[in-house]
């Protein structure tokens, strides 16, 4: 699923106008009926409505949708701002339809002065004041309605966009001037501020309605972000060879644990052997020897001459992936030899954890890193590896793209929607995975599930892209049985091979 920027939403509204044909007014009437669809399908006629509206089209929107309401017998309040007597056309047809129509209790055309209605919580407001089409933060006015609408009872149905929440960069924008919805109803397609973490407190339920948008347009439009999708993830898929055998599966390497951190070599080395390699080999202190083979037997040990922590690089000629990062600690000793670890190796590479942070207090070294690798930051990691405070989640995602780029890497930055960044700045997200997977351990599936892919023969795109996806599903998966309180990372591992199913059935 592509998500496009606001400029090419306007594009794609103006490409399904005139290529469908359809008159700008009647596929504002088709956004209206979805958007009135839904409303009626949760608050019945009881429910008393108040539709704040803009004076552009999303204004619009909500005066079709006041005159629908109103056509089904529900009590709607109207308030139409027009400050500064300018409505843009579609706005102005439908204040036309909906004073011929008077099927509304009440209209009220806002010029100059406003005295706000009542709002308790048996109210719901149709939010219709601004849309995608938002380039500054609100102010003056509205920010006081924005304000007295989030400081009610009342529930807030949004269109489109919570009014004051740009499309994409809301890095300055005023946060307490942004509508907090009950629930979001956007039209055609997600925007990119909907992915963003702090941007989840204003949207409230999401839907994403199908306005019939033009699909030649979307398919030969690039979009430099897309949200993976099961077909997409299915196509990558790589099938096993009925007569194969371990030794054409892939060999891989796991550098992780030093001594008391030995459960994350343990979940990233289960994790990697879950994802399809034929071969996996374990580099990790001597202090761990006897719970590694204990907990993960089919796994090959290669002991480090140091007790309790990972003291020197390994001959990769044998590998044909390396994982290393998890639990490996940051003191000096390890951190020399990651480096060297790093420039020795001659196959894909995936860092991880403390790998990440030996590289952030290192950061000279994020110049020797070579071209396909993947790095995997939770949002602290990598604002410690770029070195500087972030503004935000939109700052944050710019960043990791800009890195990406300039290193010729691979980073996913990982959370809900894990953003995952490629080398020519495109980012795709990833859709699956819940709140329960906030718990330790995680992120060390993850690395080991993704260098298993690499081992097994994916290319590094296809590794993150699935590895992510499959991680994601797996915790979902968890989720439906264990719920998210009690779900721990060695639960996503259990539930990999359901995963696997699930996406090639």
């Amino acid at each position: 699923m592509k998500i496009f920027t606001g400029a090419q939403i306007h594009e794609l509204d103006t490409y399904t106008i005139e290529h469908e044909p359809i008159r700008p007014i009647d596929l504002m009437e088709r956004a209206a009926k979805a958007v009135t669809r839904v409303i009626a399908e949760r608050w019945d006629t009881r429910t008393p409505i108040v539709v704040f509206a803009g004076p552009g089209n999303n204004g619009g929107d909500a005066l079709a949708v006041a005159r629908m309401l109103g056509e089904q017998g529900y009590q709607v309040s109207v308030y139409l701002f027009n400050i500064h007597n300018k409505l843009s056309d579609e706005c102005s047809i439908n204040k036309k339809r909906l004073g011929d129509g008077r099927r509304v209790k009440d209209f009220i055309e806002v010029t100059l002065d406003f005295d706000p209605p009542r709002l308790d919580a048996q109210t719901l407001v149709i939010d219709g004041l601004f849309g995608s089409g938002l380039n500054k933060p609100l102010s003056g006015g509205f920010a006081s309605l924005v304000k007295y609408i989030n400081q009610s009872q009342c529930r807030v149905v949004s269109i489109d966009l919570p009014s004051g929440l740009m499309t994409e960069d809301n890095t300055y924008n005023i946060r307490t001037n942004i509508i907090k919805a009950d629930l979001t109803l956007t039209l055609g397609g997600k925007k990119l501020s909907m992915l963003l973490a702090d941007n989840q407190h204003y949207l409230g339920e999401l839907r994403v309605l199908d306005i019939r948008l033009s699909q030649e347009y979307i398919q030969r439009t690039p979009a430099q972000f897309v949200i993976a999708e099961e077909q997409e993830i299915r196509r990558r898929l790589l099938t096993r060879n009925e007569f194969a055998h371990k030794g054409q599966m892939g060999h891989a390497l796991i550098i992780a644990g030093s001594y008391g951190m030995t459960g994350a070599a343990i979940l990233a080395t289960k994790a990697c052997l879950r994802s399809g390699a034929g071969k996996v080999t374990v580099r990790t202190p001597k202090r761990n020897y006897a719970i590694m083979q204990i907990s993960v037997p089919e796994a090959v040990l290669q002991m480090d001459h140091e007790e309790s922590y990972f003291s020197e690089p390994v001959d990769t000629q044998p590998f044909d992936a390396v994982g290393i990062g998890p639990g490996i600690g940051t003191q000096e000793h390890t951190a020399i030899a990651l480096i060297a670890q790093i420039r020795r190796s001659q196959c894909p590479i995936v860092i991880d954890a403390d790998a990440l942070n030996i590289l952030a207090n290192h950061r000279a070294w994020m110049q020797q890193l070579p071209k396909g690798i993947i790095m995997t930051p939770h949002p602290a990691e990598f604002d410690r590896l770029s070195g500087s405070t972030s503004n935000g989640c939109y700052d944050r995602l710019s960043k990791a793209r800009d890195l990406a780029e300039h290193l010729g890497a691979y980073i996913i930055l990982k959370g809900h929607y894990s953003a995952i960044c490629l080398p020519d700045g495109n980012v795709i997200f990833n859709p699956t995975g819940n709140a329960g997977m906030a718990t330790a351990g995680c992120g060390d599936v993850l690395a080991g599930i993704i260098t298993g892919l690499l081992a097994r023969g994916y290319n590094q795109a296809d590794a993150c892209v699935l590895g992510a996806y499959l991680h994601g599903l797996a915790g979902d998966l968890a989720e439906r049985e264990l719920g998210q309180e009690s779900l721990i990372a060695s639960d996503i591992i259990k539930y990999l091979p359901k995963a696997f199913i699930k996406i090639t059935e």
